[in-house]
């Protein structure tokens, strides 16, 4: 048998080399938790075997005990291989980190890295990021004096409305801001001044959200508009949703009688909301960059600092809080619902809108959430008003679709509506006899394309509607200037 020194196995000649077999040891403990390590071996894998007596188990024994912190007990014992006698460690430990002679090091490939006073730190952090929350943590510099309690007591309004809980206070505010996990032995922790602090940015002012409104398609383009929002968390999140209502582009359809335009947005802002609060909350703040949100005439970035819990994707979203405070007290006021909802909501939400589900791109130290523009080739429907009133939203529904993709099917039908196929069937069927669709193909290939006679209207409201655009975006550009 040919062994071979891996990331949880190290090979040594012989317990002349114990030393560096205890640096091995620890290495391997703060990667991995546990290995081997096996004397009588030589690193290119030839076993040579060595001299073995009770002495020799109890001494290599007793130097990792004395030698790595926290304690470790291993397993030491003798193993005949290929007829050679050798010294076999089995170890295990969850305490990390673990110190070889006062030295912290780190497996790579297989060797043992020592890890600088940074990588220590950073190690440490992240190895215990389930222990500790940053939201939980004191602000540093802030007090009690720092805290707004217009803003409790709005806090306590907005509860009793979300949630149903008596905004009369039974205990007095310092009780209050320790009983939600907002200050520990009278100092505000982080999610305090995040959340009912006067000035959060004077003491936490990597927590901004930036938004910027760019003309076209790429990053570096002309900048039309921005706002850096200030202010506690949801105080953030109702800027953002304004200057979001101001920039976006407001499309619609007319009917036929009225000439009336319904308009909507080109993107669903309830969706957008959802992703900036989720971006917020759930960002890493030990991350020293903030949230940014770019809106293209393409799409809408929204890109947060950290990635998903360990675990969590965005196919499969659970309830698993980053900033458990600050989910929790986002939760109370009626922001967010819990169980990992909120991703779902989004996906749901564009498709409704007419929109493709947000894209997640996901990296170690950032996640990036892209809504795409349904806005390409623009189309204003024509339909009479009578027809309209007799469909039901089902099918307004797919009249939105398709004024955006073209074409529908009975599967995607199903999709956005959520129906079963007789009643995808039944609705399309309807719409067909109105004669605002039209059928085409057959089989797997069968889809629906709006019926043209009805749509007599569409190059002139598309002038009209382009030439809304043009003009808006000309404002945009003279404000820019």
């Amino acid at each position: 048998m040919k062994y071979k020194e891996t990331e949880k196995l190290e090979l040594k000649k012989s317990t002349s080399e114990l030393k560096e077999g205890i640096k091995s040891i620890s290495a391997i403990l703060n990667k991995y938790g546990e290995g081997k390590l096996i004397f009588g071996i030589k690193s290119n894998g030839k076993i040579i075997g060595q001299k073995i007596n009770e002495k020799t188990l109890r001494d290599v024994s007793q130097q990792i005990a004395n030698s790595i912190e926290p304690k470790t007990f291993p397993k030491v014992y003798e193993e005949i291989i290929e007829e050679k006698n050798c010294v076999v460690v089995d170890f295990w430990g969850k305490n990390i980190p673990y110190y070889a002679y006062g030295r912290a090091y780190i497996r790579v490939a297989d060797e043992d890295k020592l890890m600088s006073a940074n990588e220590l730190e950073r190690f440490i952090i992240l190895k215990n990021k389930d222990l500790i929350r940053w939201d939980y943590e004191i602000c540093k510099k802030a007090t009690l004096k720092d805290i707004d309690d217009k803003k409790i007591d709005l806090y306590l309004e907005e509860r009793e409305k979300a949630r149903n809980v008596s905004k009369r206070m039974k205990v007095s505010i310092k009780e209050l801001l320790k009983n939600l996990g907002c200050s520990i032995n009278n100092f505000p922790t982080n999610a305090g001044i995040l959340f009912f602090g006067k000035n959060p940015l004077n003491f936490i002012c990597h927590a901004q959200l930036r938004l910027i409104r760019i003309k076209g398609t790429k990053v570096y383009g002309n900048i039309l508009d921005k706002i850096d929002c200030n202010g506690t968390i949801w105080e953030m999140v109702e800027q953002a949703e304004e200057f979001l209502r101001k920039n976006i582009r407001l499309l619609g359809f007319r009917s036929e009688k009225s000439f009336r335009r319904e308009d909507k947005f080109d993107y669903p802002i309830k969706a957008l909301r959802e992703a900036i609060i989720n971006a917020l909350i759930h960002r890493d703040y030990a991350n020293l960059a903030d949230v940014r949100v770019l809106i293209m005439d393409d799409r809408i970035e929204i890109i947060s600092p950290g990635n998903f819990p360990e675990g969590i994707t965005p196919e499969k979203p659970e309830h698993k809080p980053v900033n458990l405070i600050l989910s929790n007290l986002m939760y109370d006021i009626g922001f967010i619902e819990k169980y990992g909802s909120g991703i779902y909501l989004e996906n749901d939400l564009c498709l409704e809108n007419g929109n493709e589900k947000p894209i997640y791109d996901l990296s170690a130290n950032q996640t990036r959430v892209i809504f795409k523009s349904q806005v390409e080739d623009i189309t204003v429907i024509k339909i009479d008003e009578k027809v309209m009133q007799e469909l039901n939203e089902r099918q307004k529904k797919a009249i939105e679709f398709i004024r955006v993709n073209k074409i529908i099917t009975n599967k995607k039908y199903r999709s956005i509506s959520k129906v079963d196929r007789v009643t995808a069937f039944r609705d399309l069927k309807g719409l067909e006899e109105r004669g605002v669709f039209e059928k085409q193909g057959a089989g797997r290939s069968l889809h629906y394309i709006f019926n043209e006679a009805n749509n007599e209207a569409n190059n002139e409201a598309n002038k009209l509607l382009n030439g809304r655009l043009e003009n808006k975006n000309r404002r945009g550009d003279k404000n820019a200037k």
